[in-house]
């Protein structure tokens, strides 16, 4: 790649690493993965960047981040097959379960967060690139490959979801 080129790309690309990572960690659930998509994300970018012919390049980030994450996904369920779960490692989920309650109660963002993390992946990465990242329903269709009105439809079934996640949450605390 010459030298030009790879100063309009980091001109370009590079300044929305930020984007790459806040979906990432969304869409893969641990920070250290999400580091380890976006750099692979970042990679693929720019070998590939001379098949970028303008337009919308955070929109052709994300878009290549969520591949990524689609692979690291397949990538990690071939890895993590059956774990058998044994006593200890039972009380250890047991531990974390009511850690999470306890951080759950004494916070909202916890709150959205976990309701958040517990939409399918199709509902959490739009309401990620609309309400996190504030793509526009058009750049959100470019990324996810769907139409706009897809795009729409899957925004009100997440946003109706996290709804009632919370207002499940808020009646339970009362």
């Amino acid at each position: 790649m010459a030298q030009h080129d790879l100063q309009r790309f980091e001109r370009i690309v590079l300044p929305y690493l930020d984007d790459a990572y806040t979906l990432a960690r969304y869409l893969v659930r641990d920070v250290h993965d999400a580091q380890d998509v976006v750099q692979d994300a970042v990679l693929r970018a720019l070998r590939h960047f001379d098949g970028f012919r303008g337009g919308d390049a955070r929109a052709w980030l994300l878009a290549i981040v969520r591949n990524c994450c689609a692979t690291w996904y397949a990538r990690e369920r071939a890895r993590r097959q059956d774990v058998p779960l044994t006593e200890n490692t039972a009380g250890a989920i047991d531990e974390m379960t009511e850690a999470d309650a306890v951080a759950i109660r004494r916070s909202e963002r916890a709150a959205i967060e976990r309701a958040l993390e517990a939409l399918p992946a199709e509902f959490r990465e739009v309401i990620v690139l609309r309400e996190i990242q504030e793509l526009s329903y058009k750049e959100i269709g470019e990324v996810i490959g769907v139409p706009i009105g897809t795009v729409m439809s899957r925004l009100a079934r997440a946003r109706r979801r996290l709804a009632i996640a919370l207002g499940a949450g808020v009646r339970e605390a009362s």
